[in-house]
C-alpha cells in the first residue's frame, strides 16, 4: 500500500493530506450496515430539541450546518465512539455553550441530576414505555 498523502486509500496519508476524521468519501470503509433500529425516546428527544432549534419561527437559534461543523470538529476518539444521536447531542451542547445560551456547569449539574434519579429508580420492564422526563 502506498504511504503517498495523496493515495485516498491510505487513511494516514488522506489526514495529513487535510482530511479531517470524519471525511472517510473515497476510503474504504467496509461493509454499511443497512439494519435499522427503532429509536430510543433520548434519540426521538434529540431531534425534536434540535428541530426546535433549528426553526426559523423561532430564532432560529442555531442552523444545521451549525450541527455538522460542531459533529465535524469532535476528534477521532470522539467521533468514533459516539453514536449518530450521541453526535448530534453533544454537538447542540457544544454549539448551545458557544453561543452562551447553556452554561457548562449547569449542564453538568442537570446530567449529575438526570443520572442520581436513574440509578435510584427502581428497574423498568422491557417495552414498559414512556421516556421519562429531564
Amino acid at each position: 500500500m502506498s504511504t503517498s498523502p495523496s493515495d485516498p486509500s491510505d487513511l494516514r496519508g488522506a489526514i495529513d493530506a487535510g482530511r479531517r476524521h470524519h471525511d472517510m468519501g473515497g476510503l474504504d470503509a467496509g461493509p454499511v450496515d443497512r439494519s435499522q433500529h427503532a429509536l430510543a425516546p433520548w434519540e426521538h428527544k434529540t431531534d425534536a430539541i434540535l428541530r426546535l432549534l433549528a426553526d426559523p419561527k423561532r430564532g432560529p437559534v442555531m442552523r444545521i450546518d451549525e450541527l455538522r461543523r460542531g459533529i465535524e470538529e469532535m476528534g477521532p476518539g470522539v467521533y468514533d465512539e459516539l453514536s449518530y444521536y450521541e453526535r448530534w447531542i453533544g454537538s447542540i451542547a457544544n454549539i448551545l455553550m458557544e453561543k452562551g445560551v447553556l452554561e457548562a456547569e449547569a449542564l453538568g449539574a442537570k446530567i449529575e441530576a438526570v443520572q442520581a434519579r436513574h440509578a435510584a429508580a427502581p428497574p423498568r420492564r422491557e417495552g414498559a414505555g414512556g421516556g421519562g422526563n429531564l
